[in-house]
């Protein structure tokens, strides 16, 4: 005789030998089925979360506006150091011509074509010098050398502040009682509202000059048309200083938002990264609301 399992002395047991197991759901072997079943939200739990999320955003606009507020504190030592304030001018406006004359001359090319093909159906060849000085100076001139400056110069004061924040040098610099704010960020904010004006000065100069090459050299427009007709029509404060306005709105705006995610940044590359990413997108974003307000306020009132 061949020996069998011996029954279970334990009831509770021979229960469960007799008791059939019932299939239930396995749990998932992707992890990413795993993470989006995390990521569903149900309907009792949307409340919450927006609620969450919208004092998460409020409590970054409440901490950014007493962030830019220490650093308008911090300006008028800043400035008894002008050379730091010089070399970042330097930094922030040298490094950047290259790509604003280039950009500036290229839009200069494209107003001239656009322009001359709309203006001469309607016999006004002769108003594309004041058409590509408008264009220029009170829109594009400003907007897009604030866009190609927080691309170009935005991304590297996010990373460099970053980097040094990853680094524990702005952790040393307080560790000896000196102010990072103070001795890093501010020149660097005096150095981006100085530097934007003379880039988008530069950029619709340069952008006036590629549209006469256009209108003129190329297509044969009267030159003295070109320039009389920009000349006439063109005004100083109205149209030149609307423009300088907003250049400095905007190398405000653009550099705070480089400077405040640098310094908030995760001290992790992966930190810096990110800073770096949402630099770009809010001052983009930024500028453009803020070119709306400005435009609404300063044209809106007839002459």
């Amino acid at each position: 005789m061949r020996a069998g399992p011996l029954p279970s002395a334990n009831p509770t047991a021979r229960s469960a030998q007799r008791r059939p197991m019932r299939a239930g759901p396995l749990p998932s072997a992707n992890p990413a089925a795993r993470s989006a079943q995390d990521r569903a939200v149900s309907p009792a739990d949307f409340l919450p979360r927006l609620g969450r999320w919208a004092l998460g955003y409020l409590y970054r606009l409440g901490h950014g506006a007493l962030f830019f507020v220490d650093l308008l504190r911090n300006l008028p030592p800043a400035l008894r150091r002008f050379h730091l304030v010089m070399a970042q001018i330097h930094a922030i406006g040298n490094y950047s011509l290259v790509i604003i004359a280039a950009s500036g001359l290229a839009v200069g090319f494209v107003l001239g074509l656009q322009g001359y093909y709309t203006l001469s159906r309607y016999g006004a060849a002769e108003s594309l010098g004041l058409l590509v000085a408008l264009s220029l100076v009170r829109e594009l001139g400003p907007v897009v050398t604030a866009l190609l400056f927080a691309g170009r110069a935005g991304t590297s004061l996010t990373a460099e502040i970053g980097l040094m924040k990853a680094g524990e040098q702005l952790a040393a610099m307080e560790m000896m009682a000196i102010d990072p704010r103070q001795r890093v960020l501010a020149p660097r904010l005096l150095g981006g509202v100085v530097a934007m004006p003379l880039l988008a000065a530069i950029f619709s100069a340069v952008g006036i000059f590629g549209g006469y090459v256009v209108g003129v050299l190329m297509i044969g427009i009267d030159p003295g048309q070109f320039w009389s007709q920009m000349q006439a029509g063109v005004d100083v404060w109205d149209d030149v200083g609307n423009g300088i306005i907003k250049s400095l709105v905007f190398g405000v705006t653009c550099t705070f938002v480089a400077l405040y995610e640098g310094y908030e940044a995760e001290a992790t590359p992966e930190g810096v990264a990110q800073a770096t990413t949402r630099t770009v997108v809010i001052s983009s974003l930024a500028v453009l609301l803020l070119d709306f307000v400005l435009t609404a306020v300063m044209f809106s009132t007839p002459r």
